[in-house]
């Protein structure tokens, strides 16, 4: 009886451990959401968006192949930029954002997770973009987009085109 006492002592305890750490660890989650700058056209210091290059032709390529094009989103403003809900016009082609050095997830059709990246004053990152044909065959001419959304006031969400030839 005495070692079925100690097995009912151990699971209780257990519990109420799981339970205090819950409490603790969860206690913050939700409370405190991230506060994101809004910006007017008109604010001498807010974050600026220049792009050098909004579309790209990928040229032709095979049904079975992929290919990738970098577009350079640069923050020329006083404030940070920050880019979020990266999604795209298909499943075939995906978004990546690299930000000093480091790699994003692919975002495709539907925004995953609450992405939200930082670009500094005066500092630049990429958006690689990625066509994956035999995702979803077609051939001929093809034509899709990547979108970004930002705190720019005066370029809130960016369309980025990529064309191609697929044989």
């Amino acid at each position: 009886m005495s070692e079925k006492k100690f097995i009912i002592g151990i699971v209780a305890g257990t519990i109420v451990l799981l339970s205090v750490s819950y409490f603790f660890l969860s206690k913050d989650a939700g409370t405190s959401p991230v506060k994101v700058a809004s910006y007017q056209s008109s604010d001498k210091e807010k974050p600026q968006v220049e792009t050098k290059q909004m579309s790209a032709n990928l040229g032709s390529m095979k049904v079975s192949e992929q290919k990738s094009y970098d577009f350079v989103i640069k923050n020329t403003g006083e404030k940070p930029l920050l880019l979020s809900n990266v999604s795209s016009s298909c499943g075939c082609t995906v978004g990546q954002v690299i930000y000093e050095g480091k790699e994003s997830e692919e975002f495709s059709m539907h925004p995953q997770g609450s992405f939200m990246l930082e670009v500094a004053a005066q500092k630049q990152a990429i958006l690689r973009v990625t066509y994956r044909p035999y995702v979803m065959p077609v051939y001929g001419p093809v034509e899709r987009e990547v979108y970004v959304e930002t705190n720019d006031p005066q370029n809130p969400k960016l369309i980025f085109k990529i064309t191609a030839f697929v044989k």
